[in-house]
């Protein structure tokens, strides 16, 4: 199963996998809006991979089959601050 990705130029950290290359028929409007331009990374065979960055691969393969793309987040961003008030006791 080959897959096109593309990174946002808006959000870093953002990927969409895709079925193909510059086939963005069934992503939906609303996702591409938000992605504005988006930029080709990658075009991969997933079957010849065993694993992927942050992104799950069997899941990435079920929703590329099931929707035709599938949205890698970034990781939430730790809030440091609130780690150490919390570690050392101090109220917010």
């Amino acid at each position: 199963m080959w897959c096109a990705i593309y990174k946002s130029s808006k959000k870093t950290g953002s990927y969409l996998y895709i079925e193909r290359k510059d086939d963005f028929e069934r992503v939906p409007e609303a996702l591409l809006a938000q992605f504005l331009a988006p930029e080709l990374v990658m075009v991969i065979n997933l079957d010849k991979r065993e694993h992927l960055g942050f992104a799950d691969i069997k899941r990435v393969k079920a929703e590329l089959v099931e929707n035709g793309f599938y949205l890698q987040l970034p990781p939430p961003v730790d809030n440091l601050l609130k780690a150490h008030r919390l570690a050392k006791g101090i109220e917010e």
